[in-house]
């Protein structure tokens, strides 16, 4: 068993994701700078890693439909 991602996290990516859609990719290392780089929430860092990590499994999925 792993921790599992809190809603607010999942809220704040969704968030961020319709916001900004043109600005993620695909690939998690560049959604990880662009989480940073908006600066719209204080992120520790685990937390930023879970929302562009979050981020990047919504962008796959609406790339595969």
């Amino acid at each position: 068993m792993g921790k599992q991602m809190t809603s607010i996290l999942k809220n704040k990516a969704q968030e961020l994701y319709n916001r900004y859609p043109e600005k993620f990719t695909d690939k998690y290392e560049e959604n990880k700078v662009k989480v940073r780089e908006t600066g719209l929430f204080d992120y520790s860092k685990t937390d930023r890693n879970i929302v562009a990590g979050y981020i990047t499994r919504l962008k796959t999925e609406e790339e595969k439909e």
